[in-house]
């Protein structure tokens, strides 16, 4: 059907009648110039989509009432532009597809149909491990291991952006998706089919969002909603609440952005934006660099928003011209943005949308800071370290406590390391590493880092050698300007030399630690400590010896670092003392801000972009090399470890299943708050001792050769043994923490995939009791592809992270949530009673469903399908039956 709203497009350009664009303000409607921005853009494009079929007119009416409409949980319709993704999530994705093509085809449909129309890009950047630093050739070494683990993995990729139209795969060593994509793949405005529009996107990764500090809307799904997406199904979401936040004045000398971003971080928690828009505003933005607001919209996961949108302006049109973007698109953006009505003047109050609620932060207010020791949340004044690190040791186990008996806080362990006698105590830093595109993206935070190194070896200041530095850039420009300013060889001389272009340590990628280091942590049962520019800091994600860990911008990871632990007041006390005895303070090489941003006016220029970008998908020589078959269906090797056609599809029809009521399941695990992604499917390495090893054992593998669990997503056969195998993972049936739990019928305590294989083989059906934030950070679909494989066929929860829910959704696991003021506490639920879930014939949004327990007990609890969309992909036993019935019928 045409588009009823085809009168309004218009071409921008009356000398090029060809390019059009859809002008919203011909709509002639009052409510659109009250609209936030954020908001627009969804107007926009429903209104570009509109075809009475998967978006209607009464969406675009919806959308316009969004003043009145926002707490009424009307869902709507959301076409992104485009889709970006990692290999971690993507490997996975191109699996199922691969899967997908051949269950279209034994349904007697056309395997060519599983192919993306929205243009996808995926960054291989999640690949690389910090094995060799402190070494000249630590790159080099680095990323031939890299190849080494994973050239499987790589050809696989390589064999989809060919076999797969309107995909492109941006190769290893390039850098992190998430600055890759802020520094050259964004449009902002798109230039496509003869219109012109608003860059938008979703992606697999949770930090998708940090593109919104550049003005372009976008957000991290599920990998199962991202390839929906790419087959061309729109989301459908509920439309949000949208809070205004307005920042004033400006920021004190010493205070950097990643100061900013942990206090708006832990001021948003409090707030609570779970599930809804953020839009920045006020006097105080027009202060903030692009790469400061990429820095704040990055770290959105970790306030809990959904997207934390920053409007295009002057400052978003200089860093296009500063990142060497074509000049005569860079006008086309502006003139195409002010035409529609969404480029934004921040000293402007009159521009100034309706939101939900606001609430704003004085810039000036910010003090220099860190998050941690366990949450990214839990910001910690500099000055106030040292005490609230004490604190920690003796509180309570928690996200703030240790539970370490104070006689024990003094503990040393004295160990040698490469002939040199050290020891260790509580709060002594072994992992210190300059990562993540959340800072690496900035250049202020990375030239005042290398302003500082230099500060500190001319002052005579050292890093001691069995701390493991690292400094992992998210794109190869960050090298280019660190080197032509000249600070790059002082880096180098603190132990910060480059050692690859991906995310290492942030998404726990560091790498062991030296022998000894670990002996010595062992020993004394000590809290040792890593301090990491990164966005998430949660217990177990960086590395299994580190229980602290603190996120800090660049220049404090160095300073700690020099410290060798966080028990320091660097108010009171010296970083360290030179050769001449002399005592150096942190305030006595802190660089100023007008010499980073000279510094920075001077090395940061358009032709670095250009030189880096310009040969991108071509640079890398071993990707070059690499062999992929040609075939349109993939040939699965049944002795690859790494790539394995997946079960979900094995016993698909294309007649509907009813949903059947879960009868008598047993509890899998009784788990508390903030059960992570990593907690339910870690990233990290693998376990000697754990399933998924000794399943890679039984293949011949050694340990050397387990590479992580990251890295085999592409097998389900090991990441359903490593799905809740997390040695953090604290379950209240054994009240420790520990991968395991207990096999009720038996009594046995076992590894959970052991205990879960058994419940399978015994026909039990089986569910998890959890709490508040349930499946918080990573956008990770093995979180929720592992639990189904496992048998788990609902989780009842106090409260779910969005992106976890949307993936429980995309797999038929059913989300049910506790009606408020109930918990499994005040329900008296100890997780050892048999649970039966009685599932309706007529299901509606948010319907209550009945649970009966076999002790006679029967409660109530919300299903969470919240829309329709939702109930019909759990009727298909989850969006990718969905689609393959769509596509094969």
């Amino acid at each position: 059907m045409s588009n009823p709203f085809a009168w309004i497009a218009e071409p921008l350009d009356p000398t090029q009648p060809a390019k059009k664009f859809f002008n919203l303000n011909k709509l002639g409607d009052v409510r659109y110039e009250r609209l936030p921005f954020s908001i627009r853009v969804l107007l926009e494009a429903a209104i570009r989509n509109c075809d009475e079929f998967l978006v209607k007119k009464e969406d675009v009416e919806n959308i316009l009432s969004w003043k009145v409409v926002q707490h009424k949980n009307v869902e709507v319709p959301f076409n992104p532009a485009r889709v970006i993704l990692q290999d971690l999530t993507g490997v996975p994705a191109v699996v199922d597809f691969a899967a997908m093509r051949d269950a279209v085809k034994k349904l007697g449909g056309d395997p060519e149909k599983i192919n993306p129309i929205c243009p996808a890009d995926l960054v291989i950047d999640h690949s690389i491990q910090v094995d060799f630093n402190r070494r000249s050739d630590s790159l080099q070494k680095n990323q031939e291991l890299e190849f080494e683990r994973n050239k499987e993995r790589f050809e696989f990729l390589k064999w989809g952006s060919q076999a797969f139209h309107n995909m492109r795969i941006i190769p290893p060593g390039s850098g992190i998706v998430h600055q890759v994509n802020l520094e050259y793949l964004a449009r902002v405005v798109f230039d496509q089919n003869g219109y012109y529009y608003p860059d938008s996107l979703v992606g697999t990764d949770s930090h998708t969002t940090m593109i919104d500090g550049l003005g372009v809307l976008g957000w991290g799904v599920g990998g199962i909603e991202a390839e929906a997406v790419m087959l061309g199904q729109p989301i459908s979401m509920v439309l949000p609440e949208v809070i205004g936040y307005k920042m004033v004045g400006n920021p004190q000398p010493l205070v950097t952005s990643t100061d900013i971003v942990l206090t708006v971080t832990k001021h948003l928690r409090q707030v609570g934006v779970v599930g809804k828009f953020v839009e920045f505003f006020g006097p105080g933005v027009a202060q903030l660099s692009i790469a400061d607001r990429a820095t704040i919209a990055n770290m959105c996961p970790e306030y809990g928003a959904t997207a934390a949108f920053f409007p295009v302006d002057e400052v978003s049109i200089r860093y296009l011209i500063q990142t060497g973007r074509d000049e005569e698109k860079i006008k086309h953006i502006k003139d195409y943005l002010v035409a529609v009505g969404m480029f934004r003047d921040f000293s402007n109050s009159s521009q100034d949308p309706d939101f939900t609620q606001i609430v704003e932060l004085d810039l000036h207010t910010v003090v220099p800071c860190c998050s941690g020791p366990k949450r990214p949340q839990d910001k910690v004044g500099v000055s106030e370290m040292k005490e609230d690190f004490e604190t920690c040791l003796g509180a309570k186990q928690g996200f703030k406590g240790f539970q370490i008996a104070p006689d024990r806080h003094s503990d040393r362990v004295k160990f040698v390391h490469n002939g040199g006698n050290f020891e260790l105590t509580h709060g002594s830093v072994v992992i210190a590493a300059i990562t993540s595109c959340t800072n690496t993206s900035n250049p202020s935070v990375m030239l005042g880092a290398g302003l500082l190194a230099k500060k500190a070896v001319d002052a005579g200041l050292t890093v001691k050698p069995y701390i493991k530095t690292s400094l992992s850039p998210g794109s190869g420009v960050v090298t280019y300007y660190l080197r032509e300013s000249g600070v790059m060889p002082y880096l180098a001389q603190l132990g910060f030399d480059v050692v690859g272009y991906g995310c290492m340590t942030c998404i726990g990628n560091s790498g062991p630690l030296p022998d000894p280091v670990v002996e010595a942590i062992t020993q004394g049962d000590l809290i040792a400590v890593g301090v990491l520019s990164g966005n998430r800091n949660f217990e177990g994600r960086i590395h299994p010896n580190t229980r602290a860990n603190y996120l800090a911008s660049p220049p404090l990871v160095i300073a700690y670092a020099i410290a060798g632990t966080v028990r320091i007041d660097f108010e009171k006390e010296p970083l360290g003392v030179n050769a001449e005895g002399k005592k150096i303070f942190l305030k006595d090489i802190w660089p100023t801000r007008d010499e980073i941003q000279a510094v920075e006016h001077q090395y940061v220029i358009p032709g670095m972009f250009k030189e880096v970008y310009q040969k991108i998908e071509t640079v890398n020589k071993s990707w070059n090399a690499l062999a992929a078959p040609s075939d349109k269906l993939y040939t699965w090797d049944l002795k690859s470890t790494y790539i394995k056609s997946p079960p979900f599809f094995e016993n698909l029809t294309l007649e509907l299943q009813p949903p059947k009521s879960i009868v008598d399941a047993y509890v899998l695990l009784n788990l508390g708050d903030s059960v992570t992604t990593d907690h339910i499917s870690p990233a990290g390495n693998i376990a000697r001792n754990s399933p998924a090893a000794r399943y890679l054992t039984s293949r011949g593998l050694t340990p050397r050769e387990f590479n992580s669990y990251g890295s085999r997503r592409g097998n389900d056969a090991v990441m359903v043994r490593g799905t809740f195998a997390n040695i953090r993972l604290l379950n209240k049936f054994i009240n420790k923490q520990a991968p395991q739990t207990i096999h009720f019928p038996s009594g046995e305590t076992l590894d959970v995939f052991d205990a879960a294989e058994r419940y399978k083989q015994e026909g039990h059906p089986l569910i998890v009791l959890t709490g508040k934030e349930y499946g918080s950070g990573s956008s990770r679909d093995w979180a929720a592809k592992g639990p189904f494989l496992l048998g788990i066929k609902a989780v009842l929860a106090e409260s779910y992270e969005r992106i976890h829910r949307s993936n429980l959704v995309g797999m038929g696991v059913i989300p049910l949530q506790y009606l408020p003021g109930e918990d499994a506490e005040h329900l008296g639920l100890t997780g050892r009673e048999r649970y039966t879930i009685v599932i309706p014939e007529e299901l509606a949004p948010g319907m209550n469903v009945q649970i009966k327990l076999d002790t006679g007990k029967t409660f109530q609890a919300t299903m969470r399908f919240d829309t329709d969309v939702e109930l019909t992909y759990f009727r298909n036993g989850g969006i990718l039956n969905y689609m393959i019935r769509k596509m094969a019928s």
